[in-house]
């Protein structure tokens, strides 16, 4: 199980590393029209990470509290991104600014948290 919650890691981060390169790109006047479909997809994958490591603390498996801590402060900013910074009209660049720096924190907070998860 904890190869499984190791691979799933991966592809959050590597998911929310390419959102925050397209939310840039978007930034810069790009249309990207599958940017919101990848969000939801990587809040999806990043869902079922909670649901696999919640089952691995279930089974007394031991990692330092701040691989939870940085791994559930993420849920803040994708809640960020998803509530303010997909708001209508998407256009705009106060939203779109938003976007990029929620999903670039969720990108930092989920890779932290990957880094301690590993370590041990």
């Amino acid at each position: 199980m904890v190869t499984v919650h190791q691979t799933v890691g991966t592809l959050v981060v590597l998911a929310y590393l390419v959102l925050t390169v397209v939310n840039i790109l978007r930034l810069t006047g790009r249309q990207i029209t599958w940017a919101r479909p990848l969000s939801f997809a990587a809040a999806g994958l990043l869902v079922l990470q909670y649901l696999l490591g919640f089952s691995l603390l279930g089974s007394d498996h031991s990692v330092s509290a701040w691989h939870y801590l940085f791994a559930l402060a993420a849920i803040l900013t994708v809640g960020i991104e998803h509530g303010m910074g997909n708001a209508r009209p998407p256009e705009t660049t106060g939203n779109l600014r938003l976007a990029a720096a929620a999903t670039a924190g969720t990108t930092l907070l989920t890779l932290i948290a990957y880094a301690i998860g590993s370590s041990n």
